[in-house]
């Protein structure tokens, strides 16, 4: 057969593909013996690190991320490889300093990648620009991702200038990125040739089988011309991951397009593979239903890495059988939020907010720190209009950025970390990299210490009654405080959610007013502030900051009932009977 052009091939099983089926809880030793072999596959990249695989690390597998890189590009010396970064986000949930961005794309570099996949989940042009430079400017290939969404506000035409746009600031290639799996195989191959016919630089496509379309899109794309196709090898392929490496191979080659990947290489990888997916299908952390194909991903457009993970915490939470009543709520809480793409950090917060929006049972009772922080733009243009609701949660005065400069990192995390990687670790996820750096190398079992969610014996007494009359002395006054013994009325502060304390605002015996922000809990990888519903006091704090919860645990009890008066009596005996008193 005469090939028209060679296909490259970009394997993601170490990064996305179990990203969206296992929530991205494969660890180094699960594949590290494998790695020659997919070395010599013939791969045009090997995508293993970015994304959840960062925070996946530090947070849940106890592994250091960056000696996970060091560690595969050693076992790797040929493939190219490759990582995916949210801009301006870096690997965490919110903006960072430019400074923090430039030594955080160097040490990538440094430590082994060859190929930074870029994107801003706004597909904000200006939360890119600082990560392009960067990544031209230490010898990478700097290749720009646009977030394939469906809304009232996105089209193709502004697809393609945003493409334009990408390719004149430095971007090396153009990847589509269809993390919901949405792309139908006619809108694939429009806008695949249109990208070809005005670009002078590679198209990428990367999608998701969730809803079914991805095969066939493969197929119109490859019609199309396109010039790389992301992956995964067919152990981990389909569902919420992509369509499977070997038969994408053939199917490519039988229309004349060459990926030059070696079957005898493929099948022992997959081999491999198999065995690693038995082992966290028996486990219960490879989900089953992450391997289905779900056509009404279409509406909600939940993307592979997000589906995987909002199933592993609503069964971590307590709240798997309220998974269609979240389902049903994510495209409205998208819709209030002036339809953001569905990919992270965004993804994120829109199915925390819909997840606290029907734990509550009531729509934005209570807002992560980062919704709110979109709200206020912080994390840029947002594409159309918010809710009112939501837009009455804006902040009149927009607040100043103050980003951490180096110097003040090593200030802050200095006594803990070894090297610049430990203090990019901890600036990017503060808390969790600290519990991670002072547990380093110690065995993780990844089970989180359970409290007892019951509430304690209340006894009821008989209530007393006393009369008795008191003489006045209106010449005199007097300051008293005084509560009703045995009859308070308290208000017991439950966790919605499973996670951490992140931070406890409040001391026993304070007192606080209804709206007052008690503490922090980091839930779903979001902050969510946990307000007092009421006025009061607080009378008993049961939890430390660090500490991990899960749902219904007690975290603090108010007081409703404390009446602190302060009386005084001044006014003469003489005066009074004047006034007829």
């Amino acid at each position: 057969m005469v090939y028209i052009m060679r296909l490259g091939i970009t394997e993601t099983v170490l990064r996305d593909g179990n990203q969206s089926l296992m929530a991205t809880r494969m660890k180094i030793s699960d594949f590290e013996e494998i790695l020659p072999r997919m070395d010599a596959t013939g791969y045009y990249s090997l995508e293993c690190w970015g994304g959840a695989t960062f925070d996946s690390c530090i947070r849940f597998l106890n592994e250091d991320p960056w000696e996970r890189l060091r560690i595969i590009r050693k076992l790797v010396p040929k493939t190219k490889l490759q990582m995916l970064l949210r801009g301006q986000n870096l690997l965490g949930y919110k903006h960072y300093s430019n400074e923090i961005v430039r030594k955080f794309i160097y040490e990538s570099v440094k430590n082994g990648i060859d190929i930074v996949r870029i994107f801003d989940a706004l597909n904000d042009i200006d939360n890119i620009k600082l990560a392009v430079d960067e990544t031209n400017s230490n010898g990478a290939h700097p290749s720009c991702a646009i977030c394939y969404t469906i809304s009232p506000v996105h089209t193709s035409e502004k697809f393609i200038e945003l493409a334009l746009e990408y390719e004149s600031i430095g971007a090396k290639s153009i990847c589509i990125k269809d993390m919901s799996g949405i792309l139908s195989p006619t809108a694939a191959f429009d806008l695949i040739s249109s990208l070809k016919s005005k670009l002078k630089i590679p198209v990428i496509l990367h999608s998701h089988c969730t809803s079914g379309f991805a095969y066939m899109t493969y197929i119109k794309a490859i019609e199309a011309g396109i010039d790389v196709l992301d992956t995964a090898i067919s152990a981990f392929s389909g569902g919420a991951s992509q369509p499977a490496s070997e038969v994408i191979s053939d199917v490519a080659e039988s229309m004349g397009r060459a990926t030059g990947l070696k079957k005898e290489n493929q099948t022992a990888v997959n081999s491999h593979f198999v065995k690693v997916a038995d082992k966290y299908k028996k486990s219960g952390i490879l989900n089953i239903q992450s391997l289905s194909t779900i056509p009404e991903i279409i509406e909600s457009q939940i993307p592979g890495g997000m589906y995987s993970n909002m199933l592993s915490q609503l069964e971590e939470i307590g709240c798997l059988d309220k998974y269609d009543e979240v389902m049903d709520k994510i495209p409205q809480v998208r819709k209030d939020l002036g339809w953001p793409p569905l990919v992270t950090p965004l993804s994120q917060m829109v199915s925390n907010q819909a997840v606290l929006n029907v734990v509550n049972g009531t729509d934005y009772f209570s807002v992560s720190k980062e919704v709110q922080a979109y709200i206020n733009g912080e994390y840029g243009k947002i594409p159309s209009e918010i809710s009112t609701e939501l837009a009455m949660r804006k902040s009149r005065v927009t607040p100043k950025k103050r980003f951490p400069t180096w110097k003040s990192v090593e200030s802050v995390y200095g006594n803990i970390a070894k090297n610049d990687c430990d203090l990019l670790t901890c600036s990017l996820f503060d808390s969790v990299g600290q519990r991670f750096l002072k547990n380093r190398g110690k065995e993780n079992t990844g089970k989180a210490e359970i409290k007892s969610a019951s509430l304690p014996e209340i006894r009821v007494e008989p209530c007393e009654s006393l009369n008795a009359e008191i003489e006045p002395d209106y010449d005199s006054y007097l300051d008293f405080d005084f509560s009703v013994n045995n009859l308070t009325n308290k208000t017991m502060i439950f966790s919605q959610l499973s996670g951490s304390v992140v931070k406890i605002c409040k001391r026993e015996g304070e007192a606080v007013e209804k709206g007052d922000v008690l503490l922090i809990c980091e839930s779903m990888k979001m902050e969510n502030e946990i307000t007092s519903p009421i006025h009061g006091v607080i009378s008993k704090i049961f939890v430390n900051a660090g500490e991990k919860v899960m749902v219904k645990n007690r975290l603090l009890e108010i007081c409703d009932d404390v009446f602190r008066t302060r009386q005084r009596y001044c006014q003469r005996k003489k005066s009074l009977a004047s006034s007829g008193r």
